[in-house]
């Protein structure tokens, strides 16, 4: 602990940045439940509790609490308004009521409303729902006591899951799915929910104790006012999985905790077909393929997860990016099996939806190197295995996996090894090593990162990695350092970032190499008297996020962006409206080809200006626009990006987006060209089991039309059947028209032991 430490001082003086994404994305105010006036400066004197009653039956879960158990049990003492009032009485009460067995937690939520289910506000189906579109219910739990790590289990009012583990209320795992059951009832009065969770499906120490007290906490959105309350307080600045401010949930007797076992074995049968129009050449193949998963909960903090012939068929689809900037794109993970425990491998330097690193981003480990080509489709992966502890010290995980060879892709073999320190109140330090070989040679990179928290505002986060490849003999470095301040009315950082020519993460991301990044920021959060239109305005949020790179290897100044936001409205509806301009600078050093274009070494000097705009997410019809237009190099450049979503009730969700880039007069040929990009999705639900959902993708960058049609049934939790349907149509650089189409069925079956 002492040397990882004295590394960390050493590293954390160092002129060193990491930056992130290729636009500003300010902070949506129900996302990030931005700071007020009022902050808790300290955890409350009283803790507020709730008396959990232990029952012998097993209950009927169908969101009516109508068995006489539940009249056992005592409702909670009054939520506090969170948002918009911090600590304001409530206009709509919830109560929460809490029963168990030897098999089940049980929570009664009632969430009453004067309107009834007129008020209930909800846009779609979809698992892991978007929070900013939905009322809903969160509950979570703290069963290790350490305010520190917290699991959370939310619903909306049509009993739509949403489920994830919280480390820090910092670093989450959103698409963790537990085993658990919910079922809701909507009334003249407002909306019930039924929850039933294993206790396998919970964590919590082996205790000599026969009576537990957990740390807990319950928040609501009633969605049609944006009132947000709590059964225990916290502050704005955080969110309810801040577990230094939850109550207590008392009077628990939880069998003790044995090994978890999970089976998910799969059975699948698909169709290919491919077809070259021009030369005539098609062909066919139907192959069945069998493999499932292992879930091993060794005991409270370890979990073992093995896989056989993974396969991944259901997952969504990337959605295409028209790039015109000089950054790499990164593609988010989709995948279940490396979605779970992410966060543990997933060292970055970014802490806010803010981007607050920039346009540059840095991932030592991104799971997408394994299984996928660099195009995004599947490379077969025979096995794997993830190992996973966490405790309130200490944290260790690895990853092996092996992948077949296919494609002109040799067999490879994978390796990361995560292990982190927890010291103090949210402090981190860890190591982290990935390895890739194949017949090839090898690739090795290793990783020094920490957090560190001053009081409640102030932190810095730092990663320091080294790369080496046995094929090339070359090594290179990365580097990062960012202060971050947050407070009720500011959040100011300072990011430092070096990236080599030679750093190759293999196994990870970086979207620009040969490079020093200096990507500081400030936002000011303005929610005073004098603000206008308060009846409708949550606050006024300006900001300056400049960005500059110098070329690592000759010290040369060759991009500043300068991103200027004076107008920025965050509404109570969760609507926003934000103008910027960016004053631009470039100074390329080899030629730069943007969406088939050709722009010329040189030093170019530009400004182009911004809207950003949303309305209310949660009505029938949402439209959201970034448009950006003005000089573009030696040329111009109008750029924009239109989604509507129209979602008449729940059970159907259409959304259309309409990309465009209108160049006039821009690279070597002063060429002027449009590049559209044209997405149509749909979703349609019998219920939050059964879903129908269809994706078309058009571009005109690469002539590809693509479409995703996808049945899916959960006839028993976490068990579902597939209907897939896939067709790729493009016209690559030979002109030569393509199209692939396949079939897929696919069945999966949970079973616990």
């Amino acid at each position: 602990m002492k040397f990882l430490f004295t590394i960390l001082i050493v590293c954390a003086i160092m002129p060193w940045t990491y930056s992130q994404d290729t636009t500003i994305r300010k902070p949506n105010p129900i996302i990030t439940l931005t700071h007020t006036d009022t902050i808790l400066s300290t955890i409350p004197a009283k803790i507020k509790e709730i008396r959990a009653i232990k029952i012998e039956n097993r209950l009927n879960i169908d969101g009516v609490l109508n068995e006489p158990e539940w009249a056992l049990a005592p409702a909670s003492p009054h939520f506090i308004q969170i948002e918009p009032e911090q600590g304001k009485s409530v206009h709509f009460e919830t109560k929460i009521k809490v029963l168990y067995n030897k098999v089940y937690l049980y929570v009664g939520i009632i969430a009453l409303d004067t309107l009834g289910k007129k008020a209930i506000m909800a846009t779609d189906f979809i698992r892991d729902f978007d929070i900013t579109r939905h009322d809903l219910v969160s509950l979570a739990f703290d069963g290790f006591n350490d305010h520190r790590n917290a699991m959370s289990f939310v619903t909306n009012a049509y009993g739509v899951q949403k489920d994830l583990l919280s480390f820090d209320d910092l670093y989450y795992d959103i698409n963790w799915d537990g085993l658990w059951r919910v079922r809701t009832n909507r009334t003249d009065s407002g909306w019930t929910a039924e929850i039933a969770i294993p206790w396998q499906t919970l964590r919590y120490p082996k205790s000599k104790d026969s009576i537990q007290s957990w740390g807990f906490n319950v928040y609501r959105n009633r969605r049609l006012s944006n009132e947000i309350s709590a059964f225990s307080e916290f502050p704005h600045a955080y969110s309810s999985l801040r577990m230094n401010y939850a109550g207590k949930l008392t009077n628990l007797q939880p069998p003790p905790p044995k090994p978890n076992i999970r089976f998910q074995p799969y059975f699948l049968t698909q169709y290919d077909h491919e077809q070259n129009i021009d030369s005539g050449i098609s062909g066919e193949n139907t192959y069945v393929k069998v493999g499932g998963d292992l879930k091993w909960a060794i005991n409270t903090n370890t979990i073992l997860d093995l896989t056989v012939n993974t396969d991944f068929a259901q997952a969504d689809v990337d959605q295409q990016v028209n790039n015109t900037t000089q950054f790499s794109v990164f593609f988010p993970e989709k995948r279940q099996f490396f979605l779970e425990n992410a966060s543990l491998f997933g060292v970055s330097v970014q802490q806010t939806p803010d981007q607050a690193g920039g346009s540059m981003r840095l991932q030592p480990f991104n799971s997408r190197t394994i299984g996928l080509d660099s195009s995004g489709n599947p490379i077969p992966i025979i096995g794997g295995a993830r190992l996973v502890h966490r405790s309130d010290k200490l944290n260790y995980g690895a990853i092996v996996m092996r992948q077949g060879n296919s494609g002109g892709y040799p067999f490879t073999d994978f390796f990361v090894g995560r292990l982190s320190e927890n010291f103090g109140e949210l402090n981190r330090i860890g190591l982290m090593t990935t390895i890739k070989n194949d017949a090839l040679g090898s690739s090795v990179e290793n990783t020094v990162d920490a957090f560190l928290r001053f009081g409640k505002a102030n932190s810095i986060n730092s990663i320091f990695t080294h790369s080496y490849s046995t094929q090339t003999g070359k090594s290179g470095f990365a580097g990062a350092v960012q202060y971050f301040n947050s407070t009720n009315q500011w959040k100011v950082w300072w990011t430092e970032s070096l990236v080599t020519k030679n750093f190759n993460p293999e196994m990870g991301f970086v979207s620009r190499k040969d490079v020093i990044g200096t990507t500081p920021g400030i936002f000011y959060y303005y929610r005073g008297k004098s603000l206008p239109l308060k009846k409708y305005l949550l606050a006024l949020e300006p900001g300056f996020t400049p960005e500059l790179y110098v070329q690592a290897s000759t010290g040369k100044l060759i991009e500043a962006d300068y991103y200027i936001f004076p107008v920025w409205f965050n509404f109570k509806s969760g609507a926003y409206f934000g103008y910027g301009f960016i004053p631009t600078y470039q100074n390329l050093t080899t030629p730069f080809q943007p969406l088939g274009l050709t722009i010329s070494v040189g030093e170019y000097r530009y400004t182009q200006q911004q809207i950003w705009f949303s309305s209310n997410p949660s009505k029938i019809l949402n439209l959201q626009i970034l448009y950006t237009w003005g000089p573009y190099y030696n040329g111009r450049l109008n750029s924009g990006d239109w989604k509507l979503q129209f979602a008449p009730i729940p059970y159907i969700s259409l959304t259309g987006e309409f990309n465009r880039n209108r160049f006039s007069g821009v690279g070597e040929l002063q060429t002027n060209s449009t590049v559209d990009l044209i997405v149509l999705q749909g979703r349609f639900a019998l219920n939050p089991r059964i879903q129908l959902t269809a994706f078309y993708q058009k571009n005109t960058e690469n002539s590809s039309n693509n479409y995703n049609i996808r049945f899916s049934w959960e006839y028993q939790p976490l068990s579902y059947i597939y209907l897939i349907l896939n067709h790729q149509g493009f016209e690559p650089v030979n002109s030569k028209t393509v199209f692939a189409d396949n079939a897929i069925f696919k069945i999966n079956y949970l079973k616990q032991f």
